[in-house]
């Protein structure tokens, strides 16, 4: 048994290649894997803020009037405007997960969430370690990572490069 330097250069292609594989097929799954982990929480809590659309629910008019303070700087205040804050919290919560499902707009939708995610931990801030820190990692590699391959964003940049391309 001798070095064979033929198996070496062979094996060497053979990790190359499996390495482009994983990483293409993370490149194709991730995106879509988090668009999806980031959208469910906020579409499923948007669901349930109406009875039914455009009326906001009982429940949902009580906790943006009643229940949610926001916790700054030591001391509980008021949202403004709760009812204003109701319909457009319920609004967002139905089309920016959609709009992430979809992969359209992606990054403005992350960062919508993003900022969503910012005052739920003002009014939960509680919350950080088991929902909010991952949702902003989720919202944040989105907004780098854009909606990938599997998406309608990358669709229309595909048809729009298309369509100069052929002009």
């Amino acid at each position: 048994m001798g070095f064979n330097a033929g198996h070496v250069v062979q094996d060497e292609a053979l990790a190359m290649r499996a390495a482009q594989a994983i990483r293409l097929a993370g490149l194709y799954a991730a995106p879509p894997v988090m668009r999806i982990a980031l959208a469910l929480p906020f579409l499923r809590s948007g669901l349930t803020r109406w009875d039914p659309f455009p009326t906001l629910s009982p429940g949902t008019q009580f906790l943006f009037e009643d229940q949610f303070k926001l916790h700054l700087f030591g001391r509980l205040v008021d949202l403004p405007s709760p009812t204003l804050l109701a319909y457009a919290t319920a609004c967002a919560e139905i089309v920016l997960p959609l709009l992430l499902l979809l992969g359209l707009a992606t990054r403005l939708a992350a960062l919508g969430l993003l900022a969503m995610t910012a005052v739920i931990q003002l009014v939960v801030p509680e919350g950080w370690a088991n929902f909010h820190l991952y949702w902003a990692a989720l919202a944040l590699g989105i907004m780098a990572l854009g909606g990938g391959p599997l998406s309608l964003d990358a669709a229309l940049a595909r048809l729009f490069r298309s369509r100069r391309a052929s002009t």
